[in-house]
């Protein structure tokens, strides 16, 4: 890394406008900001000034390695992830009643830590829409499955969300998230059991004729594109296996590029026999388009050349900021990944902790001790659900639903009708269990 102590505060606006415009811009100005074409010159123009300032500063180096040692493999894991899920179908129509969704909310939980957390909502949303598509009150089985699916399931594994990847490249061992699993189960029943309560509510509400309706349009599930299952275990094996730990030659500059991106290389193959093997009709099923990870894919290269100056910032000057506890991390990390997204928040508060032990210790993990890791993930993946722009899938699925008729609350109607009165006080019950004052 280069000194830190030549990166000065005012070096760290262009990550601040490329953050504050993604979150802004679709509120804001949204025919515009949808175009993938628009959000790609805007991010070409902020990138070429980052790196023109950068290497004029002596950061050139500094650059690159974000954008080859985190950028790649981060883009290439979400990429595959997107490919081999969005090649699976599922379809069907049973009887909505609050036990079938209640179940159906608790298998994408499951699902979202072994397929990600896009994954798991992309390959759910339909289906479950279309078994309460008789329902009336369909509104708070989508806000539920946005934290459950879309946020909260994906902590056990680095593949669960993308903050937890970039927490794994930056030196956490694959299995070591699971050692969050109390966090997982204790949010994961309540936030179910409050579900089943309210969606009981809901459903005595419903009209006689539409229970009746329900009851009596059947179709069988069906899915389609199993062999991507097969894929999802080779996505599992390569970025548990091919990486530094068991091939030490991957961190060597000196050696060749198809060894230092192994694991790259093995994920592309991945998708090409994903997108070879499978009946164009199964994604066609799936309204699969590569919009949504162009636009991911176009966003985050501007995110991790801006964030460079950012991250060195953070480490040099960590002692002064005055964060120390873990709860601190927790709200912290939780409170900036509800507005800004989450991946880059995690980076963020890592390298803030990093800044705080330079000279390492006992029980730490990825250079930071291992409690901290632990308040900088859950603050990072929970508090993503608070609001649509925390996580890449939220506005996804608020999209889809809508599309499907269901009324969806304002950007402050989830806020005030949903997170605050229910996320927020389970996080906060988390955070007493496990990261108490």
């Amino acid at each position: 890394m280069h000194e830190a102590t030549n990166v000065e505060l005012w070096m760290v606006i262009p990550f601040a406008i490329m953050l504050l415009t993604i979150a802004i811009a679709p509120l804001v100005a949204e025919h515009f900001w949808e175009k993938n074409r628009n959000k790609l010159i805007f991010t070409a123009l902020i990138s070429v000034a980052s790196v023109v300032m950068l290497v004029s500063y002596g950061m050139g180096h500094d650059v690159v390695h974000s954008v080859t040692e985190e950028y790649i493999p981060f883009i290439m894991l979400l990429l595959s992830l997107f490919v081999v899920t969005g090649g699976i179908h599922i379809s069907g129509d049973i009887t909505a009643t609050p036990l079938v969704n209640t179940f159906i909310l608790a298998g994408g939980f499951v699902m979202a830590s072994i397929m990600g957390t896009t994954g798991a909502a992309m390959l759910l949303i339909r289906p479950l829409l279309q078994i309460n598509q008789q329902r009336i009150h369909r509104a708070h089985t989508v806000l539920f499955f946005i934290a459950l699916v879309a946020n909260c399931g994906g902590l056990l594994t680095p593949l669960g969300d993308p903050p937890l990847f970039l927490l794994y490249l930056k030196g956490a061992d694959f299995m070591w998230f699971s050692t969050m699993f109390p966090q997982w189960l204790v949010t994961g029943v309540l936030l179910l059991g409050i579900y089943m309560v309210v969606d009981r509510y809901y459903y005595a509400k419903e009209p006689a004729e539409a229970k009746l309706r329900d009851l009596n349009e059947h179709e069988p599930i069906k899915i389609q594109g199993m062999r991507n299952f097969l894929y999802l275990g080779m996505i599992i094996l390569a970025v548990l296996f091919l990486n530094r730990k068991y091939i030490p030659e991957m961190a060597m500059s000196s050696s060749p590029l198809y060894i230092q991106f192994l694991r790259e290389i093995v994920l592309g193959a991945i998708i090409a026999l994903s997108l070879f093997t499978t009946r164009k009709s199964v994604r066609k099923a799936n309204n699969f388009t590569w919009e949504p990870i162009s636009e991911v894919a176009i966003l985050f290269v501007g995110i991790f050349i801006t964030m460079t100056p950012a991250m060195l910032y953070l480490e040099a000057n960590a002692a002064s900021l005055g964060l120390t506890e873990t709860w601190q991390f927790y709200y912290s990390t939780g409170a900036l990944s509800s507005f800004l997204d989450n991946a880059p928040t995690a980076v963020a508060f890592h390298t803030l902790a990093k800044g705080l032990y330079p000279d390492g210790g006992v029980d730490f993990v990825a250079s930071i001790p291992a409690v901290l890791l632990q308040a900088i993930a859950l603050g990072a993946v929970f508090f993503g659900a608070m609001t649509y722009i925390g996580n890449g899938p939220n506005f996804m699925v608020k999209a889809i639903a809508e599309q499907e008729g269901v009324k969806m609350p304002s950007f402050f109607g989830y806020i005030f009708k949903f997170t605050l009165i229910v996320l927020l006080p389970v996080y906060v019950i988390v955070q007493l269990i496990f990261l108490p004052f």
